[in-house]
């Protein structure tokens, strides 16, 4: 059955994506996996110091600078089990039952586990920032973007709180890829119950009313209540933000690099934008 894995580190955030995983739980009724990587190029089990040897170098020496790096690295894991451990407890308190959770702990490349995960995995949870990004609030982390070009599973990016939100907003511009997000949130149950806002932005709106009235059709159709909304702005991004703070939304929902590597190397691309500017919780579709 596929599950939702929530990754859990050591970062501030980490408290955020237990709630955020606690809610998603209860939504879909999925199983819980928690996930704690320790990256083996930061933290190695063996350290080969062969290249470092010169002048006066003493073989001992080295010997025990690679003994004090493996022993390191066996107590980041024993504080990685720690954190896995406390981060079931904060979910079950939220209410999740102790047999949707199981706890995972890799000392491997966060990416790899995640693509060797990815085909048991129903949604995925990050916080934005790490550990390495804990006092840098405008950071994301550094293996976030990563992730979400590399795995094709829906990710939702949890910032410093998380609550079970009222309000979501679906960024819709009629592409193929914001059809597939919108697809996926009409069939889904995550966010059922919650009031979606389906705003588009841009020049020329007026000329997708048609798309935007089938859009609204289909998310009404799956039993949710929309407002629909159209932004005739030549900037989309402040367009949307500003809606955003000025409606209350609690979450935002985006399908996620829609446009060719090229194009967004021409004019940037709308999901790295809101990763490190959404003021609240991001839920990308792919």
């Amino acid at each position: 059955m596929s599950k939702i894995i929530a990754c859990i580190d050591g970062s501030r955030t980490a408290l955020a994506v237990c709630d955020a995983a606690a809610w998603a739980q209860q939504q879909l009724g999925a199983p819980l996996q928690l996930l704690h990587v320790l990256e083996k190029t930061d933290y190695p089990t063996e350290s080969d110091m062969s290249g470092n040897i010169g002048l006066g170098t003493r073989e001992h020496l080295l010997e025990e600078l690679a003994e004090l790096d493996n022993q390191r690295s066996r107590l980041m894991l024993e504080q990685g089990r720690f954190m896995l451990e406390e981060a079931q407890q904060q979910i079950e308190a939220a209410g999740v039952p102790h047999e949707q959770i199981d706890r995972l702990q890799r000392h491997d490349a966060l990416v790899d586990t995640l693509q060797e995960c990815e085909p048991d995995t129903r949604l995925l949870i990050m916080g934005r920032q790490g550990e390495a990004h804990a006092d840098m609030a405008a950071a994301v982390g550094s293996h976030l973007e990563n992730v979400t070009r590399t795995l094709h599973k829906p990710m939702l990016v949890a910032l410093d709180d998380f609550s079970a939100p009222k309000r979501f907003m679906l960024a819709y511009d009629g592409s193929a890829t914001a059809n597939q997000a919108l697809t996926q949130v009409a069939q889904s149950p995550l966010l059922k119950g919650v009031s979606c806002h389906l705003v588009m932005a841009g020049k020329r709106v007026e000329r997708q009313r048609e798309q935007l009235a089938n859009a609204e059709k289909m998310l009404q159709g799956n039993g949710f209540d929309v407002t629909t909304v159209t932004l005739e702005q030549e900037e989309v991004r402040p367009a949307l933000m500003a809606y955003l703070k000025t409606n209350q939304i609690d979450m935002l929902v985006m399908g996620a690099w829609g446009h060719s590597r090229i194009r967004q190397l021409l004019v940037g691309s709308m999901t790295n934008w809101m990763l490190y500017n959404s003021p609240v919780p991001l839920l990308l579709l792919r």
